[in-house]
């Protein structure tokens, strides 16, 4: 399967965490598909955003099992890319106040 840049990233994490991550360590991040590697997380970011990408961490996250009533269900697995920028890069603004 092969995978455009649009749709390596699916959205960026905004949380406390990412949030400190983004002032301090010059550091973003993005759940990305689970398909994806490091190599087409860093083009993504790269062509998308016009910035220069240092380093890519990778993780999965398994679907918990969750029950509903007495029914129970799963739900999905997702992947998620911390990106580090190198310091002369641009920062990503999500939104502008």
């Amino acid at each position: 399967m092969k995978l455009e840049y649009t749709d390596v990233i699916v959205a960026p994490m905004i949380t406390e965490k990412s949030s400190e991550l983004k002032d301090t360590l010059h550091s973003l991040c993005f759940k990305v598909h689970r398909n994806s590697n490091k190599l087409l997380v860093k083009e993504a970011v790269e062509k998308l955003f016009n910035t220069k990408v240092e380093s890519v961490r990778l993780m999965n996250y398994y679907g918990k099992e969750k029950k509903y009533g007495r029914f129970t269900g799963r739900r999905s697995s997702w992947k998620k890319a911390y990106v580090k920028l190198q310091k002369d890069a641009k920062m990503i603004e999500y939104f502008e106040v």
